[in-house]
């Protein structure tokens, strides 16, 4: 019987969406376009979609907004509280509201077990939460959700859900899109009580 010889290539490279035109080097994505984050609707709920991702791979991200964007130029008129992205990675430039500073890997994120969802929240590490959700529609939901969908395509118990879930700023509703905040965490830093 022939020994089987461990393979020589990289390793698989991380499921991304394919919503955002993008460069990978390794560990590294580069988003090559200036990403509308505060058009709201579909365009930031792909956007907070791709971030997401990003960080449930421990990727390190390096993207940037349109200069006249509302994240940069009128972070109040924006559609969605931007505390609730503090635990994505901040863009380029100018950020308002102290993400930069904010940010760290980990600080928000879930773990799915099976009929529940457990989610923990250090956004404001003043007010740090564990979560666990396990109400059928509420977990139905928050799995939906991690693709950006349309609330016009959601049944009635489901908008309800989502607006329990937005209520705990586990899912961004903008314009009339939802989409799931935290990552599923892949890759845990060792010691994992980092996180």
């Amino acid at each position: 019987m022939p020994i089987a010889k461990p393979s020589l290539e990289a390793p698989d490279r991380p499921d991304l969406p394919d919503v955002l035109p993008y460069r990978m080097n390794g560990h590294h994505v580069v988003v090559v376009e200036p990403v509308p984050l505060g058009a709201g609707g579909r365009p930031t709920a792909q956007a907070v979609q791709f971030l997401r991702e990003c960080q449930s791979h421990a990727l390190t991200v390096t993207w940037s907004v349109p200069q006249d964007d509302a994240l940069c130029r009128t972070p109040s008129a924006l559609d969605f509280p931007l505390h609730h992205l503090r635990h994505l990675p901040p863009p380029d430039g100018p950020v308002p509201d102290d993400w930069r500073s904010a940010y760290a890997y980990g600080r928000f994120y879930h773990r799915q077990g099976p009929g529940f969802v457990q989610i923990k929240d250090r956004r404001d590490p003043d007010a740090a939460v564990r979560l666990t959700v396990d109400h059928p529609d509420l977990v139905s939901t928050f799995g939906t959700c991690l693709q950006p969908t349309p609330l016009d395509d959601l049944s009635s118990t489901e908008r309800e859900a989502v607006s329990v879930l937005a209520a705990e700023g586990l899912v961004l509703v903008t314009r009339g899109w939802a989409v799931t905040l935290p990552p599923r965490i892949r890759h845990w830093p060792v010691p994992d009580t980092g996180i």
